[in-house]
């Protein structure tokens, strides 16, 4: 491994009680959004992180602006291949994974159906595979999608139970994969012995550094911080808006837990949404980061949508989570437009001149949040 001399000089006074201190944790997708807050977040709790990646999804992208390549061991890999999935796992010897690799574009994945299923579903095939023959993993957490529900466009949000779905290709792909891990965990999982898996859904989830095509944060701070005016393709779409370190937050828990033999989270799955108040359409967030940036403008298209159809409302039930592992959102919606919006500020304003420090100042105040607000998992 790597030496990672970034990491805390006192990990164990650091929330989650020390658990990922000296752990190799394999994260697949770790260049993404997601993946690379993942990744700094668990350096920063002194793990010893492996990522497995099919390449840079965009450009910019976070995890080159925060140079986690030199942070970590970075490999490129594509998880539909199979053989060299197994290479990793056997040369590294991971004592938890993280999956995240996918195609999360909704709307794309109407251009791209085929490769869309053979990445989400397949591809998590794959990783679970590994996991079967792997001497050393102890548990993972199989992150899917909240759009893996059959969605009514219910006002209530969808329990962990409820049947799952999906009309569009991206929705539909992931509800496979959910099938196929439950499938995993009861053909070869049940052991006393065997890895402990479980899987995680979230969605609409926003944060500083994603540059993803087709989502209304991104295509927000570039028109913003060019002066061009925006165009908003579903301006009255209600999502639940959650700050990315929310279900991060969630993913880490759930993996201590596993990792500890919690039995009330093997072999099930669990919901990580905000607080019950984020309701909010699009033009309601993009009205807020233009209130805290004081600058943007915008209009509503007039295009023909219904040949990529997304849902206009979709939310989850989180309170399995709650009641299991004692989890919760800490963040308001206005909190989350600010964290998000100081991100974007600092990077494209110059004002901090490393955004890896800049990010973890962010990690560093939302666990101070979540430690004042009685989270478990933020206990020093």
């Amino acid at each position: 491994m790597k030496n990672q001399n970034h990491q805390l000089s006192d990990p164990h006074n650091f929330s989650y009680n020390g658990i990922y201190v000296g752990k190799r944790v394999l994260i697949t997708g770790h260049t993404g959004f997601k993946g690379s807050w993942l990744v700094t977040w668990l350096l920063s709790l002194g793990a010893n992180v492996i990522g497995y990646s099919v390449g840079i999804p965009t450009n910019p992208s976070s995890f080159q602006v925060l140079n986690l390549e030199n942070k970590l061991e970075h490999i490129t890999g594509d998880i539909n291949d199979l053989d060299h999935l197994r290479q990793v796992f056997s040369h590294y010897s991971p004592d938890m994974v993280f999956h995240l690799a996918a195609q999360a574009i909704t709307r794309l994945s109407y251009d791209t159906p085929q490769e869309t299923f053979y990445t989400n579903m397949i591809g998590t095939v794959n990783v679970l595979e590994c996991i079967r023959y792997s001497k050393s993993v102890k548990a993972a957490v199989i992150i899917t999608s909240d759009k893996c529900y059959q969605n009514v466009e219910w006002v209530w949000g969808y329990r962990e139970d409820d049947k799952l779905g999906g009309d569009d290709p991206y929705s539909a792909s992931k509800a496979c994969a959910e099938i196929a891990c439950h499938s995993y965990v009861k053909s070869f999982f049940s052991k006393d012995d065997s890895p402990r898996i479980s899987t995680a859904r979230a969605g609409n989830v926003i944060g500083g550094g994603d540059w993803a095509v087709d989502r209304v944060v991104p295509d927000c701070m570039r028109a913003f911080f060019s002066n061009k005016l925006l165009e908003l393709r579903n301006p009255r779409a209600t999502r639940p808006w959650q700050h990315v370190l929310e279900p991060l937050s969630g993913y880490l828990w759930l993996g201590v837990n596993l990792l500890q033999g919690n039995e009330r989270v093997m072999d099930t799955s669990f919901n990580f949404g905000p607080l019950s108040d984020f309701h909010r359409t699009v033009e309601d967030l993009v009205a807020g980061f233009s209130k805290i940036l004081k600058k943007g403008e915008w209009f509503i298209s007039e295009k023909d949508n219904k040949e990529k159809k997304e849902s206009t409302i979709l939310s989850v039930n989180c309170e399995k989570a709650l009641t299991c592992l004692d989890w919760h959102a800490v963040l308001s919606f206005e909190e989350t437009i600010r964290m998000t919006a100081e991100w974007y500020d600092d990077f494209y304003s110059g004002k901090d001149s490393d955004m890896y420090d800049a990010t973890i100042k962010q990690i560093e105040e939302y666990e101070d949040f979540a430690q004042k607000r009685g989270l478990v998992w933020a206990e020093h």
